[in-house]
């Protein structure tokens, strides 16, 4: 069991830092403040989902029926874990707004 709680804080340390990261280059690059954080919810998708890509545009009944038994069936870890890439993405974004609100023109 404790191992089981040191590998969920690890996991949403890792999520939190891996999105914060990907939105912070995203934000620089870009200069899209909010991208990646509207885009989380699609990459959350490609993560649980067990479908091909192109089902949800060829079967999107069933690809969408299956998208949602597996959304209902995560567990509170799993929803724990992708929830701190969320909340990395959102950090990122506010981070680039102080960031350029100091003077940082290149952000």
């Amino acid at each position: 069991m404790d191992f089981m709680i040191v590998q969920m804080i690890l996991s949403v340390l890792i999520f939190f830092v891996m999105f914060f990261g990907i939105a912070f280059l995203i934000n620089m690059l870009l200069r899209m403040t909010w991208f990646m954080a509207m885009l989380y919810p699609i990459v959350v998708v490609l993560i649980i989902d067990e479908v091909a890509f192109f089902d949800y545009f060829t079967k999107p009944g069933m690809a969408f029926s299956a998208l949602g038994d597996k959304i209902v069936s995560l567990h509170a870890a799993d929803i724990i874990v992708l929830s701190s890439g969320l909340v990395g993405a959102i950090v990122a974004g506010f981070v680039m707004k102080f960031l350029r609100k100091s003077g940082y023109q290149m952000f």
